[in-house]
């Protein structure tokens, strides 16, 4: 069967869906009607009928239920064979994937079953109008220059892409589509793996992609001791702290922290940068927020260059006048 369908997998875990997935339904609707062909929803999981609708509800057309205790809690065996197992029987045209932990491991897995090529990490996606193929950009070179591929002559087409590029787009719940159910399951001693016990670590407790303030913190900051001032202001404005590649190097805050090429790409209403210069690979992970704030003591900064609103000065004195002011709000 070859649909020519458009497919962005919807991850879920314990029944519930992760954000990348409906962000890429934004992309994916647009990718798709340019196409001019169908967007599907792909959902593994176990009771997630409920992400079906509210899949169709943020731009798809149809979507592509597996359900079964084995997709319950993600598992690389299980999901490759299934999401495998779909695109060999409806072809697809292209499939979109989060670039979370899971998507990171199913994207490569299922792309080298079907011998095809897998852009990953992407952060900028579109079609071109003469071959219709899929246009993948993504940070090369240690984010010094964005890198656009294409994947010409094997199909589907496959990229991951990082959560928080892409916004999701306001649900309509008014919306109809198909959904079709599948019935895949994977032979038990065909799975290799056994979880025995699962640990929330602090980098399921710290969802940056989420968030809706974020307060940032890079070199100029000068100590990690002065970050207690950024987590200050962040607890006042209901937000989250984040870091640049510089602090985390560091030591200065964990790897869970960074926001940039090799951290996390965010997209909140407001990102306020506290001396962070602006390098393009932190450029990459948080250009997509709704409101840049930028605070450094060099005028010629590059972050100046993205930043909404532009603060010249000395964060040491810029960051206590802002939590005085919002204290002050707040009274």
């Amino acid at each position: 069967m070859q649909t020519k369908d458009l497919w962005v997998y919807i991850e879920t875990e314990e029944g519930t869906a992760k954000s990348v997935g409906y962000e890429l339904l934004t992309p994916g609707r647009m990718l798709a009607d340019k196409l001019g062909v169908r967007l599907a929803a792909v959902i593994l999981g176990d009771n997630v009928g409920s992400v079906a609708q509210k899949a169709i509800s943020y731009g798809a057309d149809a979507a592509i239920l597996v359900e079964g205790a084995e997709y319950g809690i993600y598992n690389s065996d299980a999901s490759a064979y299934a999401l495998y197992t779909l695109i060999n029987k409806y072809r697809p045209d292209i499939v979109l994937i989060g670039a979370t932990r899971n998507g990171r491991d199913l994207g490569p897995r299922v792309a080298c079953k079907l011998a095809t090529g897998l852009t990953a990490d992407c952060t900028g996606l579109d079609i071109d109008e003469e071959t219709g193929n899929l246009l993948s950009t993504r940070p090369a070179f240690g984010g010094n220059l964005m890198a656009t591929i294409v994947c010409p002559d094997n199909r589907p087409q496959m990229s991951t892409v990082r959560p928080g590029t892409f916004k999701k787009a306001a649900p309509d719940e008014s919306r109809k589509g198909e959904i079709i159910r599948e019935d895949i399951h994977i032979a038990p001693e065909n799975i290799r793996t056994e979880i025995t016990e699962r640990v929330k670590e602090v980098t399921e407790r710290i969802n940056l992609e989420e968030a809706e303030i974020i307060v940032s913190g890079g070199r100029g900051m000068k100590k990690p001791e002065n970050f207690a001032m950024l987590r200050e202001l962040a607890g006042l404005l209901g937000g989250s702290v984040a870091a640049s590649r510089a602090a985390v190097d560091s030591g200065w805050l964990p790897q869970a922290y960074q926001v940039g090429q090799t951290g996390k790409t965010v997209a909140p209403k407001v990102y306020i940068a506290c001396g962070i210069s602006g390098a393009l690979q932190h450029l990459v992970g948080m250009s997509g927020s709704d409101t840049i704030v930028a605070i450094n003591n060099d005028p010629n900064a590059p972050i100046f260059k993205v930043a909404d609103y532009r603060i010249v000065g000395d964060v040491m004195e810029v960051i206590p006048a802002m939590i005085e002011a919002v204290r002050k709000k707040k009274e």
